[in-house]
């Protein structure tokens, strides 16, 4: 019972102490709520002071704010009206400029319709005016036909060729005068650039002729060239081209063609075939068919040479080869090799004097004659075709044009393309040259004279100098001084276009006055 009184007494002791424990922490928790709920209060109430306190300024700010915003605004709206009250007075100054414009427009074109009037009126007077005139001068042209006896057509013809006549003597005048004032000065220089060309360059040259002869070591080889039955013969003449003449001439063969090319080959195989003996048709093709191929380089390396000797460079191989080939070609046997490289030559040295492109000058004159290396397979004059051969392989527009006009089938529109036709001139003009069948000569000196002799005026004409220059005497009842200077141009022109010749012709017209009285 004891334990059990115990135990109660424990427990309730034990309750005791508990219920202590909560009324104690319940009163502190009290006490603590309390604590916080009055910071609480006094942090709300901090808030809401300071909140206020926020408020109030920020009323203050945006009341200044606003105030500085009217004021910018007050100040926009002033500057605006400033400007809107220039703008009206530029307007009033404006409207008052129209308004005195408009005035004077209308002044103005009252004063035009004025004188529109004005004008219409005076154009009417005019008009009656000119028919009246035009009335009058009929009367006076018919007065004038009935007094002169000639109709008004026939007066104005008259005066036409009056006019015409006196105009030809004025102009015949004007060019004595200017070719005097020229000559003295275009003679002097031409003759000084001719003379220096002339004296600093002479060239050798070699006759060339249609035939070769190759001389035999005897008559029996004639023989052995003809062949059993004419084969070795046929053979040579078929392989070369050229015909073999074997007559009575001692120890010599005749070589024939008008191909230099050709006629070399022909020569140069037969020396070899008569070294080597062995003749015969297989022998003669390997033979000419050797000479052909060192010819060909031969002509090459003599082109190579000649621009070599010239001092130009870069033109084409086959315009080499075919400056070569001219070593073998004549005209009017004159070697056409040795004639380039003279015309080379003597462009340059007149280029210098001229002070214009040398080596431009050279290779235009070296190539001037380049067509005669293919004139006889080619139709067509060789200036043409050599100009067409130079474009064809690269060379310059000017060296074409010079090459295409040193004979004048195209017009020379450059220095150099006269240039080219000078030097040419004056290297096939050199005494000794050129020459000519005597039956052509003549021919030649013939038609000279008869052109000089078909213009009316000329009384006799003689050609001089070997046919380098003609004289025409003229009547002088005829012919004035001023009419020569014409009549000289005239003949040299139809000259030129009627006949074919070497070098230039000079034209003289010859004019004089005898009087002739006898004392008796």
């Amino acid at each position: 019972m004891t334990e059990y009184f115990l135990a109660g007494i424990i427990i309730i002791i034990a309750a005791a102490f508990l219920s202590a424990g909560f009324f104690i922490k319940y009163i502190i928790d009290k006490n603590s709520l309390n604590s916080a709920s009055s910071r609480a209060e006094r942090i709300i109430s901090e808030a809401e002071k300071k909140a206020d306190e926020i408020i109030k300024e920020a009323n203050l700010s945006i009341k200044s704010e606003a105030i500085r915003l009217k004021e910018i605004s007050d100040e926009e709206i002033r500057i605006q009206k400033q400007e809107i009250s220039q703008l009206e007075k530029r307007l009033s100054v404006k409207e008052d400029n129209l308004e005195k414009r408009i005035t004077l427009i209308e002044k103005k074109e009252n004063d035009f319709m004025r004188r529109e009037r004005m004008l219409a009126q005076s154009e009417k007077t005019a008009a009656e005016k000119e028919k009246l005139a035009d009335d009058k001068l009929k009367e006076k042209i018919l007065e004038l036909e009935n007094v002169s006896g000639m109709t008004s057509l026939e007066a104005k013809n008259t005066l036409i060729n009056s006019i015409m006549d006196e105009a030809k003597h004025e102009s015949a005048k004007a060019i004595k005068r200017i070719e005097d004032e020229t000559k003295e000065i275009a003679d002097k220089k031409a003759k000084e650039i001719i003379a220096v060309a002339i004296q600093r360059y002479a060239g050798d040259y070699v006759a060339e002729k249609s035939i070769s002869s190759v001389q035999l070591p005897s008559d029996e080889m004639k023989g052995r060239i003809i062949g059993r039955e004419g084969r070795n013969i046929r053979a040579l003449e078929a392989a070369t081209g050229v015909d073999l003449i074997i007559d009575e001439t001692p120890e010599a063969v005749i070589l024939s063609s008008f191909n230099p090319v050709k006629r070399e080959i022909a020569k140069l195989s037969l020396e070899r075939l008569i070294a080597d003996g062995r003749i015969h048709p297989a022998r003669i093709e390997e033979i000419v068919g050797k000479v052909e191929e060192e010819l060909n380089q031969t002509m090459k390396e003599a082109g190579e040479q000649a621009t070599f000797d010239v001092g130009i460079h870069g033109v084409h191989p086959e315009l080499l080869k075919l400056l070569g080939r001219l070593k073998y070609r004549t005209s009017y046997s004159q070697n056409v090799y040795n004639h380039s490289i003279e015309v080379a030559f003597l462009c340059g040295i007149m280029a210098a004097e001229l002070n214009i492109n040398v080596k431009q000058a050279k290779r235009a004159g070296l190539l001037h004659d380049i067509g005669k290396a293919v004139d006889h397979e080619v139709e067509g004059s060789h200036a043409v075709i050599g100009s067409d051969l130079a474009k064809k392989f690269g060379e310059s527009p000017k060296v074409i044009h010079a090459i295409a006009a040193h004979h004048f089938d195209e017009e020379p529109n450059s220095i150099l393309a006269v240039l080219v036709s000078a030097a040419d001139a004056l290297s096939a003009a050199r005494p000794g040259a050129r020459k000519e069948m005597f039956e052509t000569y003549v021919k030649r000196l013939e038609d000279l004279e008869s052109i000089a002799n078909s213009f009316s005026g000329v009384a006799k004409s003689y050609v001089i100098q070997a046919g380098r220059e003609i004289r025409a005497i003229v009547q002088s009842q005829k012919i004035s001084d001023e009419d020569s200077v014409v009549l000289s141009k005239d003949i040299a022109k139809k000259i030129e276009s009627s006949l074919q010749y070497p070098g230039q012709i000079k034209v003289t017209v010859i004019r004089e006055t005898r009087a002739t009285e006898f004392a008796r």
